[in-house]
């Protein structure tokens, strides 16, 4: 292939380094697409800086001594951030694996002695349920943190249980660097929830009109800070509608409590209304996940002719395990209001996930009949 001139890649080579402030573009960074078309989320250095150096300092408290994992692709913010970025930042040690494995992860882990853990939900599940888990050596571990999705709370008790370590659980977005919410050290952990505002953030829940609603009741998260993006690459029209007021709009229905504490309640698209009834998947999902067989489960709506629309579930079962869809209904029954349980709950092998290993719903279909 004949090597291409400078003027093939639109400009001159950049031979000097060149001035940069904090407020210009350091990265594009595309969103997920979980639940449509990708945008570039633009990053300013300010934003990537600030937000590394409070995980740092104030989330995961790393030094030169630290060995953090990074099972995290660096092109997604999580990974840039809290593993490459804070770990240069604190003189850390950063190792990677090239894919992620469970088996794998386990090794590492013992080889290099890792004390700080990142990943998202799946991979929790996964180093849980790996038949090497028995026998995995993870003394060295004394924090691990999980963000990307929500955390099944019964996983993580599972994993802090079998492995004698904590999990803390934030919150982020590709548009806000990524990370605006923790539960963080030195503060009561309530698993379940992402805690609260980090370090030079501010949260907030509200209605369709961008008013606060009460603690306790289900709202839309709103962010303010030096965490939060410059705006949408080339979309001013979805810039505005993300960021109307100076407060950036995420798209995910939380609660807060009265300490402060904020709860997903799950993606705004993702709502479910079932014969005029709102039903959230992850409130399904949880349930599902307290079931001893199953290892991952997806719930979506189905189209229907009376109700609008009916519950369904795609579940992937442990190794070895058995359950059958009718012994699954009638245990999310048991557990939830009537009109809350799936009528609908197919078995598969695994459940499509994004680059990161987070659970893609919107590519969840249910078998035809």
């Amino acid at each position: 292939m004949p090597a291409t001139g400078p003027t093939d890649l639109g400009g001159e080579p950049v031979t000097e380094p060149v001035e940069r402030t904090e407020d210009d573009t350091a990265v594009i960074l595309y969103t997920s697409g979980t639940t449509g078309q990708p945008k570039g989320a633009e990053l300013t250095h300010h934003n990537l800086a600030s937000n590394a150096a409070t995980t740092s300092e104030t989330l995961i408290e790393i030094g030169p001594d630290d060995v953090i994992m990074g099972c995290l692709p660096l092109f997604h913010v999580f990974g840039l951030t809290c593993g490459l970025n804070a770990a240069v930042r604190a003189g850390a040690t950063l190792t990677l694996i090239p894919r992620f494995d469970p088996a794998k992860a386990l090794t590492v882990v013992a080889r290099d002695e890792v004390t700080v853990f990142e990943g998202v939900p799946t991979m929790y599940a996964a180093m849980l349920h790996s038949p090497d888990a028995k026998n995995a050596d993870m003394s060295s571990l004394r924090t691990c943190i999980t963000g990307g999705s929500a955390m099944p709370v019964e996983i993580l008790r599972t994993f802090e249980s079998t492995f004698g370590c904590e999990v803390f659980e934030g919150y982020g977005l590709s548009e806000t660097a990524p990370v605006a919410s923790f539960n963080q050290p030195g503060h009561e952990r309530k698993p379940g929830t992402i805690g609260f505002p980090v370090r030079g953030c501010e949260m907030r829940v509200v209605n369709d009109d961008g008013e606060d609603v009460p603690d306790g009741e289900p709202g839309e998260i709103a962010i303010r800070g030096e965490n939060v993006m410059k705006g949408y690459w080339n979309r001013p029209d979805a810039t505005a509608e993300a960021i109307p007021d100076g407060w950036f709009r995420t798209g995910d229905i939380a609660t807060r409590d009265a300490d402060g504490y904020y709860t997903i309640v799950d993606r705004k698209k993702d709502l479910i209304i079932r014969g005029g009834y709102n039903v959230y998947p992850r409130e399904v999902e949880e349930a599902l996940y307290e079931h001893p067989a199953v290892a991952e489960a997806a719930v979506i709506g189905i189209k229907h002719a009376d109700l609008g629309e009916e519950i369904g579930a795609a579940v992937a079962l442990k190794p070895d395990a058995d359950a059958d869809p009718e012994e699954l209904k009638a245990f999310v029954k048991q557990r939830l209001a009537a009109y809350k349980y799936p009528r609908n709950v197919w078995l598969v092998d695994a459940l499509p996930k994004g680059p990161t290993g987070k659970i893609l719903r919107r590519e969840v279909e249910p078998p035809t009949e």
